[in-house]
């Protein structure tokens, strides 16, 4: 039954980076992580885009 939900890797990837995003995010947010540039959420956006399209190319195949 534990397996049940088990996730393929790349899957595993992208919502680890989303979580991380996030958090970097509202962090930023509530100024705890205000010495952070603009340019890093943004690029964390990127490495999602990056993660989803990859990892749905790979599973088309």
């Amino acid at each position: 039954m534990a397996n049940r939900f088990r996730l393929k890797t790349g899957s595993q990837l992208l919502l680890a980076l989303i979580c991380f995003t996030l958090a970097v995010w509202v962090l930023r947010g509530l100024t705890l992580l205000s010495f952070l540039p603009g340019i890093v959420i943004w690029l964390l956006v990127l490495a999602c885009l990056t993660v989803f399209v990859i990892n749905s190319l790979q599973s088309m195949r």
